[in-house]
């Protein structure tokens, strides 16, 4: 009898995460750790069959992973690995894990992207397009429009880029409150504030917004050329901003931690920053206040002027 295919596996594994609930991102992730894999076993001449899934090319390909890719990708992947071959055990495909003494490789610590002011400015700058002649779509003014709320609302409210294209017209945007009603993590609703020039900007958008293709045929508040804009939209109009701006390494999660840096800096509690940030654990709290703890101890530093008084 001819081993089964892991790729047919793959789907009813699929079918058993959408069944659980697990979040749309997990189960895309999930899934690139099963297709990588299988990936790597054609390439070596094997066939991605479950007969080739044990320890030894498990492992091998991790090993092969970490040559190429950053630490924190590799233990993406073998996380997603680890829950395939537990559901594979759980259904009686194979009687062990042969993830079972595969280890985790341990984190790295490396510094964190934070933007600076100059930056943030730089970035809003760059979204400004002169102004078009009234009563027609301009595809440049509504690009940039949307591009500085885009920026503006990662700034400002510390969200997620899964969230930022998730919010809606009608229920995910209050301008007169200054809020934003975000639905996060595991489905858990939570309330963000912005500021003024954020909430001017989202209006500003919205006007020429009402003009797009497709303003009737989607709630979303971010629409790119085709519809509502994608979490991968939005990381590829961040690329263009960085060519024209010259600010290297920005993605989405940049803001985030800009975010949370500049609240703490600012002296905000660490308990209204878990809230906003929609953080469970003081587990997540303690990464982020970590990996800026450096620059904001710099900053004080500064402002107390001890140098200065010897």
């Amino acid at each position: 009898m001819s081993s089964p295919e892991i790729s047919d596996l793959a789907a009813s594994f699929r079918r058993h995460l959408r069944a659980a609930g697990k979040a749309e991102r997990t189960q895309i992730l999930y899934g690139q750790s099963i297709r990588f894999f299988c990936d790597w076993l054609t390439a070596q001449g094997r066939p991605a069959t479950l007969d080739q899934l044990n320890r030894h090319s498990i492992s091998a390909w991790l090993a092969d992973l970490a040559e190429r890719v950053d630490i924190e990708t590799v233990r993406t992947r073998l996380r997603g690995m680890r829950r395939f071959c537990r559901w594979l055990v759980t259904e009686g495909e194979l009687d062990k894990a042969p993830t079972e003494g595969v280890e985790m490789p341990a984190k790295t610590e490396k510094p964190v992207r934070v933007l600076n002011d100059d930056e943030l400015g730089r970035l809003i700058k760059a979204c400004t397009v002169p102004r078009g002649r009234a009563g027609t779509f301009d595809r440049r003014i509504f690009d940039g429009r949307r591009d500085e709320v885009m920026v503006r609302l990662l700034a400002d409210c510390g969200l997620r880029v899964s969230e930022l294209v998730g919010l809606t017209l009608a229920d995910g945007v209050d301008l007169d409150q200054e809020l934003v009603y975000v639905v996060g993590k595991g489905n858990r609703p939570r309330v963000v504030p912005f500021g003024a020039r954020t909430g001017q900007a989202i209006d500003r958008y919205l006007r020429i917004r009402s003009a797009h293709p497709y303003a009737k045929r989607s709630d979303r508040l971010l629409l790119g050329e085709r519809g509502p804009m994608s979490a991968d939209g939005v990381r590829w109009r961040l690329e263009v901003l960085s060519e024209q701006t010259g600010i290297t390494d920005l993605h989405p999660h940049a803001f985030r931690h800009t975010f949370a840096h500049r609240w703490l800096s600012e002296g905000g509690q660490e308990r209204d920053l878990m809230q906003l940030a929609g953080w469970r654990s003081d587990a997540m709290l303690s990464v982020y206040a970590r990996s800026t703890a450096v620059e904001r101890a710099r900053a004080s530093h500064r402002r107390m002027g001890l140098g200065d008084r010897l």
